[in-house]
């Protein structure tokens, strides 16, 4: 489970206080992972090099450039890169929080 995901906030919490969306550009190494999570917030992931693994509970997408995925709240999702690593945008209304995230320990 590498780490050394580089997340670029351009609207949120963090950057500019807004708590209504949160937009980010992810770039993700290969072979990385995050745990599980269980988030309370819609989540976009529209990515735009490599690819995204997402293990949700309808199965596991491999999404990759030029394509989006759609997570719900209450949805467990929990997504990781290939060989490639990847990078993406990642829109969620509410904005993220990590309180709000609910990832597994």
């Amino acid at each position: 489970m590498p780490g050394g995901k580089i997340i670029d906030e351009h609207v949120g919490r963090v950057n500019t206080g807004d708590d209504r969306v949160s937009i980010a550009r992810m770039v993700a190494p290969a072979g990385w992972s995050e745990p599980a999570q269980t988030p309370e917030f819609a989540e976009y992931t529209l990515v735009l090099r490599g690819a995204v693994l997402i293990e949700h509970d309808g199965g596991t997408d491999e999404v990759t450039a030029g394509q989006a995925f759609v997570s719900e709240p209450g949805e467990k999702i929990r997504y990781s890169t290939g060989p490639e690593g990847a990078e993406y945008v990642a829109v969620c209304l509410p904005a993220f929080s990590p309180d709000t995230a609910h990832r597994d320990e």
